[in-house]
């Protein structure tokens, strides 16, 4: 590995100007790609192999109508004043200007519908006197065929009597006709009587199914009980965030200065604010302080910007490749953010280390094209196998089963695998060219040089090449080994506490930051409406196989049983009708619980539900399938917890094959492994603490602390294993080469940290700062996800690696170093340090081949 490392360096730096020029072209063409074939990102997240997306799938099949999404605006007067006929004038305007936004199917006038719902108790009290008064009618009807039917009996026994005594009385013909006729009528009579009997007790049965209907529709208001607020629903021909950004955007263009002229405050939902910047002033702060910490590590501007291109040259390439790739399949706008929230932060790391290996390298006194190709070989080789670590942990997202953990694992994985490729091509070729302005003026003179780069005029009495950095540190860890591992296992034991607590979800408009127009509209919904309202559930309910297409009595009283079924649980609001398939063999409804979408009580409402709808199915053969955000929130949650299992196994025990063979140790990436453990629960309890709990949501932009994101705990897992292992690879890769040099494995635990201990530091702050950077991001997904990877970078890095790692490594001794010699006859050795390499290049030396180093490499990343 370090050998084609060390030619693929010595190459690039030899070919500087056409690696530069190739990169370039390669971001020309992916640029270019992404403009004229990608296609805009989508705030949805389409999951087709999950229950709640089928029945999603089922209502735009048989309800078009029903299947589009919906924004909401709420309105409010300003002046705290029920709405007056000139404010609900402008109202009309508004609604008739947003009627016209592209994509926008249907547009509900609030006071329209409002006393629509309101007008459906008095028809139904109309109908019920009706129906009233047609059943004295037929209690009258009733009585009088009784009395016909008795005048009729009578005539009989009179005709009969007759018959008896004068056969031959000339009256008994006129008679028996009279009778015949009363008999015809009588019975015509009790027919009548039989249908109005059957069309009054169907009518009292609409009355009654009305009246349920009703019932359950009585708890959903547009207009507030105050008559200051109004909900104004907007659907559109798609799911809302699938919507062009554009025409979301004319929806407030159009109807803010018609409303506000009016003396009224609209607010939007996050379904028509959601933005898809990829870059807000969190990321731009970020990698502000990412350059700072590089000008102070490396010392000068020059060398501070090799980092920056390597990240934003692999970052471009990767992001470039996945927009084009828009044309073949929808991508999420998460899916390019987390892409460039870890290959920014990696891409930096990567060509630090590259970067400091050369410094450290030609400040010893080598020729720069030697260093530049011994910095490739020795720091490449960690880098090329730290990535692969980052890589595994994403690409393994594709075994979630989830096809948008998919496309982040995957999109992600390259974008990161490209930065790897370019750290190792491009910082050789742009070392060369830099030359020696790598290192400022003022670190060639306290290495000791009257003139950078050349080791004639170097100092006897110059500074060393290489400066102690973190000795004292690693001497007090390690002086009480003991006492350290515990100590760093309670505090993180202490931090954890709030991992059992964790409460999983997907991002609302209460997530929006305060004040913001999302936030506002997710807020009055609650107060003036009800909190289930900004999270309903939908049913969808199929009814059993009939000849035909129902009437509307039928459909009535199917929707009736439906709804008197779910408005008996407690839990719920309202049940309200909304839609019905053309042949009414399905029919759509909206169930309102009484607490909003991240309250904890909704979750058992929805079981609840689920378990009425069984009841449903096995009575009348109604089959009930369920969808909406609370529905989405639960299924995804236990999706992902099934597949999380598998998916660490996987990445586990991948990545502990890489590390067995970096290290041929069995030790090391078990307590490598188990000291991921330790950051995961630190990050996973300060994540809950903040985002869930709001422990300084302040400071954080947390507006409404609530579940954390549905994908953010596997997410965690998979991105900080890989770069847990980075800062294991880096840290520990110095004692591993100092211990294969002869030192004393306790002795090599503080060589490695002290020359890994600088740079390592610098990196976990840089990427640190990029993931804070994300943590204030204005997309709303990525916030706790940024702020979970900064938490985890900084504690694994100063913790557990610089920290719990030493201290284990020096209680372990030799056995830190220990593999089963069956076991060492099958690693294969990669020579990832260059122990091989450093030996052939001396030979070579010697031999006179090359011109010799001048001083010894320093050990250490």
């Amino acid at each position: 590995m370090s050998t084609a490392l060390y030619r693929l360096g010595r190459w690039c730096a030899a070919h500087a100007w056409p690696v530069v020029a190739a990169w370039l072209v390669v971001l020309a063409v992916a640029g270019t790609l992404a403009a004229t074939i990608g296609k805009p990102l989508s705030n949805q997240i389409k999951m087709t192999d999950t229950g709640f997306a089928q029945v999603v799938q089922t209502l735009g099949e048989e309800i078009p109508s029903a299947a589009g999404g919906f924004g909401r605006v709420v309105l409010t007067t300003d002046d705290g004043r029920p709405f007056t006929a000139a404010q609900k004038q402008a109202v009309g305007e508004a609604l008739d200007a947003w009627r016209g936004v592209p994509h926008v199917t249907n547009v509900v006038d609030p006071f329209a519908a409002q006393k629509q719902l309101d007008a459906a108790a008095p028809r139904l009290e109309a109908s019920q006197e009706q129906l009233a008064d047609g059943r004295a009618k037929l209690e009258n009807g009733k009585q009088q065929l009784q009395e016909a039917e008795g005048r009729l009996n009578g005539g009989e026994a009179f005709l009969a009597q007759l018959k008896e005594q004068n056969p031959d009385d000339p009256q008994i013909p006129a008679l028996e006709k009279q009778i015949a006729d009363g008999k015809e009528q009588l019975a015509d009579g009790q027919e009548q009587l039989v249908d109005s009997e059957k069309q009054l007790a169907a009518g009292e049965q609409q009355l009654e199914d009305g009246r349920t209907v009703a019932a359950g529709s009585a708890g959903a208001r547009l207009v507030s009980s105050d008559g200051r607020t109004v909900v104004v629903q907007i659907q559109f021909d798609t799911d809302a965030q699938s919507v062009d950004p554009a025409a979301r955007a004319l929806i407030p263009e159009r109807g803010d200065p018609v409303l506000e002229a009016a003396g009224i405050t609209p607010a939007y939902s996050v379904e028509i604010t959601q933005a898809l910047e990829l870059i807000g002033p969190g990321e731009i702060l970020g990698l502000a302080v990412a350059l700072f910490v590089l000008v102070g590590v490396l010392g000068s501007l020059v060398a501070a910007g090799l980092p920056l291109l390597v990240a934003l040259l692999g970052v471009g390439v990767g992001l470039g490749g996945a927009f084009a790739f828009t044309s073949l399949v929808e991508l999420n706008s998460t899916t390019p953010a987390l892409a460039l929230m870890l290959g920014l932060a990696v891409g930096i790391d990567y060509a630090l280390f590259i970067v400091n290996r050369h410094r450290a390298n030609i400040l010893g006194g080598m020729p720069i094209r030697d260093s530049i190709a011994r910095a490739v070989a020795t720091a490449g080789s960690a880098v090329t196998f730290a990535g692969a670590t980052v890589v595994i942990a994403l690409a393994a997202l594709v075994l979630s089963g989830i096809s948008i953990l998919a496309q982040l694992g995957i999109v992600a994985a390259v974008t990161v695998a490209v930065t790897v490729l370019v750290a190792v091509t491009i910082s050789p070729a742009v070392l060369r060219l830099m030359n020696t302005r790598v290192v400022s003026r003022r670190g060639w003179r306290r290495a000791g040089f009257g003139t950078p780069g050349d080791p004639t005029t170097r100092s006897t009495e110059g500074h060393a090449a290489v400066e102690e950095h973190g000795g004292w540190y690693v001497g007090t860890v390690t002086r009480r080994p003991w006492l350290t591992v515990l100590g760093v296992v309670a505090v993180v034991g202490v931090a954890a506490i709030p991992v059992p607590s964790m409460q999983l979800g997907l991002p609302d408009g209460g997530s929006e930051p305060t004040g913001s127009s999302a936030y506002t509209a997710y807020t009055t919904i609650a107060d003036e409406f009800g909190p289930g309202v900004n999270g309903p559930v939908v049913a969808v309910a199929t009814l059993p196989a009939a000849d035909g297409p129902r009437s509307d009595a039928e459909v009535l009283h199917a929707q009736a049983e439906v709804v008197r079924t779910f408005s008996d649980l407690d839990s719920v609001v309202s049940v309200v009708p909304f839609g019905v398939s053309e042949d009414t063999s399905t029919l759509a409804f909206q169930i309102v619980p009484s607490t909003g979408p991240a309250s904890e009580q909704t979750r058992q409402t929805l079981e609840q539900i689920q378990s009425a709808a069984g009841f449903l199915d096995r009575r009348d053969g109604i089959e009930i399938g369920l969808t909406g955000q609370t529905v989405a929130n639960i299924e995804i949650s236990d999706q992902l917890a099934s597949a999380l299992p598998g998916y660490l196994a996987v990445v586990v025990g991948l990545s502990l094959i890489i590390l067995l063979v970096v290290f041929r140790s069995l030790v090391v990436p078990l307590v490598a492994t188990g000291g991921f453990l330790l950051t995961i629960g630190t990050a996973f309890g300060a994540t809950v603490a903040v985002h869930q709990w709001g422990w300084l949501g302040s400071v954080f932009g947390v507006s409404q602390p609530g579940p954390l994101l549905s994908f953010m705990p596997i997410i965690l897992i998979g991105v900080l294993f890989g770069l847990a292992m980075d800062y294991q690879m880096f840290l520990v890769s110095g004692m591993y080469e100092a211990h294969a040099h002869g030192e004393d494995p306790r002795a090599a635990v503080r060589t490695g940290f002290v020359h890994g201990a600088r740079v390592v530091s610098a990196a976990a702050i840089i990427m640190t700062s990029v993931f804070l950077g994300f943590a204030f991001s204005h997309l709303v997904m990525i916030r706790p996800i940024g702020f979970g990877l900064a938490v985890g970078v900084l504690v694994d890095a100063f913790v557990v690696r610089m920290t719990l790692t030493p201290a284990v490594m020096h209680l372990l001794g030799e056995r830190a170093w220990w593999l089963p010699r069956w076991l060492d006859r099958i690693v294969p050795d990669l020579d990832v340090e260059g122990l091989k390499l450093a030996d052939r290049l001396a030979a070579e030396d010697t031999a006179g081949g090359r011109p010799a180093d001048r001083e010894p490499q320093p050990a250490g990343v």
